[in-house]
């Protein structure tokens, strides 16, 4: 009796999650009933297709080697830096509480949150650059993507939604702001959170981190900037959400199709890029020019070349890719799955072999 009792309720749990979406949401939210994936499979009877992508994300391997990736600073000496997935968390957080006031969907929020970085190549931008510049293209925003519908599950991928995925392909931001899209605005107002929240968090968790490495000190920091945007990590993050939601309140209230709801006004934006053109003179770019960095893009870039003239070395769940996709397209996906510390552990596991060999 309780067995019929459960397969008779258990299916009324989505509709009645999606029915308290359709009282509470913003009607220019994402609801979870225009959800679309390009594999169409049965629906789950207690949980949203969104929130199945938030669980599928979370169980995923390449979400739990973020714990093991650089955020900014390489090898860093204490335990407080940030990681790849400390950032995850962060970004997510920021963008929940923005979707929460601005009556969006939170569980497309947290799947986008927790996936939009899954791309990411050891030892950050710096292996970014480096992959990119063995392998033309190679974008982490497009490596994400190509993740959850590829690579996961041992090359079946996660059969993401589609406003998931969008939001993951267009979360990245251009050089020159914290708000612009490389590749177009998120089609949906959630995905827009998340790239303006992606912003946010790395914009004031570097500078928070940077200040504990000794890089500089908070009187480097432009007093405007200060002024505008507050003294302390807490109050940055405060005043930048806040300034979002009542920014892009009204804008969702109006009927402009195709234009970009989530924005910061003004001048909390110029304060905030600002404020990132600052991070990139004192920060990014002084540790480009370390020796530590050039040795891990060498690193990244002997690994990639390795592989392509060495592809039965690969494991066999991207040695199987082969039959389908050039051999460069599999050793860039292998190269940037890695860890910096596994990426690391091979480099010394191919290269001392050779060194020892040549001293002979």
């Amino acid at each position: 009796m309780r067995d019929e009792m459960e397969e008779t309720a258990l299916p009324t749990i989505r509709f009645l999650l999606e029915e308290r979406e359709a009282k509470w949401l913003h009607p220019r939210a994402t609801s979870s009933r225009h959800a679309k994936r390009q594999q169409p499979e049965p629906e789950c009877p207690f949980r949203t297709p969104y929130q199945r992508d938030r669980d599928r994300v979370i169980h995923s391997k390449a979400f739990r080697r973020l714990k093991h990736k650089t955020q900014v600073f390489i090898a860093p000496p204490g335990d407080h830096y940030r990681t790849r997935l400390t950032h995850t968390l962060e970004v997510t957080q920021i963008a929940r509480t923005i979707g929460r006031a601005l009556r969006l969907n939170e569980d497309l929020i947290e799947a986008i949150g927790l996936a939009h970085d899954l791309g990411h190549t050891p030892f950050g931008h710096t292996g970014e650059r480096a992959l990119a510049a063995v392998f033309p293209g190679f974008r982490h925003n497009e490596q994400s993507l190509r993740v959850v519908d590829r690579l996961e599950r041992d090359g079946q991928g996660l059969n993401l939604t589609e406003q998931v995925r969008d939001g993951i392909l267009r979360h990245s931001k251009t050089i020159e702001s914290i708000s612009s899209p490389i590749a177009g605005w998120p089609s949906t107002p959630e995905g827009q959170v998340v790239k303006i929240s992606d912003g946010i968090a790395y914009i004031n968790h570097d500078l928070d981190d940077a200040l504990r490495a000794g890089m500089i000190t908070l009187t480097d920091a432009p007093a405007d900037v200060l002024d505008t945007l507050g003294r302390t990590h807490g109050e940055r993050i405060h005043r930048l959400v806040a300034d979002v939601v009542a920014t892009s309140a009204p804008l969702l209230d109006e009927c402009t199709p195709g234009q970009p709801v989530i924005r910061l006004s003004p001048e909390m934006e110029r304060a905030a890029n600002q404020l990132r053109r600052f991070l990139f003179e004192r920060v990014y770019e002084p540790l480009n020019r370390l020796e530590e960095t050039r040795k891990a893009e060498r690193i990244i870039q002997f690994l990639f070349e390795h592989f392509v003239t060495h592809p039965d070395e690969m494991p066999a769940t991207f040695r199987q890719m082969l039959e389908n996709e050039s051999v460069e397209r599999i050793a860039a996906d292998y190269v940037a799955s890695m860890t910096d510390r596994y990426a690391l552990a091979c480099f010394e596991a191919i290269w001392l072999p050779r060194f020892w060999t040549f001293l002979g």
